[in-house]
C-alpha cells in the first residue's frame, strides 16, 4: 500500500559495491587495488584490535604489497575530536583512502574523517541541519567492514557523530559520503558476545522496522526492509544462544545489511530520535538503548498504519491468517516484546539511565530530525509516553 507522498515522487540510490559471503575478507587485497589506491588508513577501536581482527585485515593488505596505517582511537558514540584526531592521523601518515573496520563507530568515523580530509573543514561545518553546508565532494576511496551485525553502516549515506558541547549527536551525509565498496563477512563475527549480538541484531531489526514503516518508504527500500525483518526473526535468537553457528551470523549480516540499504538518505522514526538523543546524553550502547525503544515505540505507532505492522508480524512469523487487520498489527508489537525477551535485552532502567530525565529526553527527542519521518503524529507528550515504558 502507499502513501499518498510515495506516489509524488521519490529517489533511492545505492553507490556502494557489496562483497558478501564466508571469508570474503581475504579479497581485501584485490579490492583495495580495484579501487586504484596505495595507502588505506583503517580506521578501528581498541576492542577490534584485542579481538584478533585487526590482523584478519593486515593479513590480505600484506599479502597484496599494500602499505596502510592504522588509527585505533575510535570509542563509542565517536565525538567530533575522535575525528578530528583521525583526520590529523590520515594526513601526518600520507593516506590517500580509508578502511572503516568495526562497529557503527568505527565506520561513521571513517565517514567523517572522508568528510574532513576532503573538504578541509571541521565535520561539524556539515551538520544534516538547517543552516549548515550540505556535502560538496566526495569522500577518498572508502572501504567498509562491518564486525558486528546492527548498525548496516557499511552501506548507509549517514555518519552519526557526538558534539560533546551540545551533548547532542548529529548527522552527515548523503551520496558523497558513502562507502566505494562494502565487504560483509560472517566470519568476523563469531567473536561477538551475546549481548552484542543482541544489542546490534536489535539495532537491525529496527532500522528495518522503521524504514519500513515511516514517511519516506518506498517500493524500493520496503523490499528490502521486509527481507532484513524476516531474517531478524529468523536468525537473531540462533545467534546470541550459539556464537558459533556460522548461517545464523551470515543471516544477521545480511539482515543488518539490507536494513542499512533499507535506510535510504532520509529520516527513520521515533526509536532513533529517542536513542539519538539519549546517547548525546548518556553514555549507553545504541543497539540496547533501541532494543529498550523499539517494541514501546511500535505499540505507541501501529495505528498510524496497520496494514504495515501486520506485514511486520508476517515476516516475523506471526499466523496472521485468522486476524483482523488490527489484531495483526498489534500481533507485531507482541512478537518484538518476545524477541526482546528471549535474547535478554536490558530496558532502560537496566542501562543505568535515570528515570527523572524523561521530560528532558522527551523534548530532545522532539526536536531531533528523525522524528518527521515517524509513522504516527508525534509530540512531546507522546514521547514522553513511550520513555516511560521504557524503565
Amino acid at each position: 500500500m502507499f502513501r499518498f507522498e510515495q506516489i509524488k515522487g521519490n529517489e533511492f540510490e545505492l553507490p556502494t559495491k557489496v562483497v558478501h559471503g564466508i571469508g570474503v575478507t581475504k579479497e581485501l587485497g584485490k579490492r583495495i587495488k580495484e579501487l586504484g589506491v596505495e595507502k588505506p588508513l583503517i580506521v578501528t577501536d581498541e576492542g577490534v584490535k584485542n579481538a584478533g581482527l585487526l590482523e584478519k585485515i593486515e593479513e590480505p593488505l600484506k599479502e597484496a604489497g599494500i602499505s596502510y596505517a592504522v588509527f585505533d582511537g575510535v570509542v563509542a558514540d565517536p565525538c567530533i575530536n575522535t575525528v578530528a584526531k583521525g583526520t590529523s592521523c590520515y594526513k601526518e601518515e600520507g593516506c590517500d583512502s580509508l578502511i572503516g573496520l568495526g562497529g557503527g563507530s568505527s565506520m561513521d568515523t571513517a565517514k567523517a574523517i572522508g568528510v574532513e580530509v576532503v573538504h578541509d573543514e571541521p565535520v561539524l561545518e556539515y551538520e544534516a541541519a538547517e543552516g549548515k553546508k550540505p556535502l560538496q565532494y566526495r569522500v577518498p576511496p572508502f572501504v567498509t567492514i562491518p564486525t558486528t551485525a546492527g548498525t548496516g553502516s557499511e552501506v548507509t549515506m549517514w555518519a552519526v557523530i557526538k558534539d560533546p558541547a551540545r551533548e547532542f549527536k548529529f548527522n552527515t551525509g548523503g551520496p558523497l559520503i558513502a562507502a566505494y565498496t562494502a565487504i560483509v563477512d560472517p566470519e568476523l563475527h563469531v567473536s561477538m558476545p551475546p549481548h552484542v549480538t543482541a544489542g546490534t541484531g536489535m539495532d537491525a531489526l529496527c532500522h528495518a522496522i522503521e524504514c519500513y514503516t515511516c514517511h519516506y518508504a518506498q517500493p524500493h527500500t520496503d523490499a528490502v526492509a521486509l527481507l532484513a525483518i524476516e531474517y531478524a526473526g529468523k536468525y537473531l535468537r540462533r545467534a546470541v544462544g550459539n556464537g558459533q553457528d556460522i548461517e545464523a551470523r551470515y543471516g544477521m549480516a545480511i539482515s543488518a545489511n539490507l536494513a542499512g540499504i533499507s535506510y535510504g538518505s532520509e529520516s527513520a522514526g521515533a526509536v532513533h530520535a529517542m536513542t539519538q538523543t539519549l546517547g548525546g546524553i548518556v553514555s549507553v550502547p545504541h543497539g540496547s538503548a533501541v532494543a529498550a525503544t523499539l517494541a514501546p515505540s511500535m505499540e505507541y505507532n501501529w495505528i498510524g498504519d496497520p496494514y504495515k505492522f501486520a506485514r511486520i508480524a508476517q515476516a516475523l512469523g506471526v499466523d496472521t491468517f485468522n486476524m483482523s487487520l488490527e489484531d495483526a498489527a498489534r500481533a507485531s508489537v507482541d512478537a518484538v516484546y518476545e524477541l526482546t525477551e528471549d535474547i535478554d535485552a536490558p530496558t532502560l532502567t537496566d542501562l543505568g539511565v535515570d528515570e527523572g530525565m524523561l521530560s528532558r529526553l522527551a523534548k530532545e527527542a522532539y526536536h531531533d530530525p528523525q522524528t518527521i519521518g515517524n509513522p504516527r503524529d508525534i509530540d512531546i507528550k507522546g514521547y514522553e509516553e513511550i520513555y516511560r515504558k521504557c524503565f
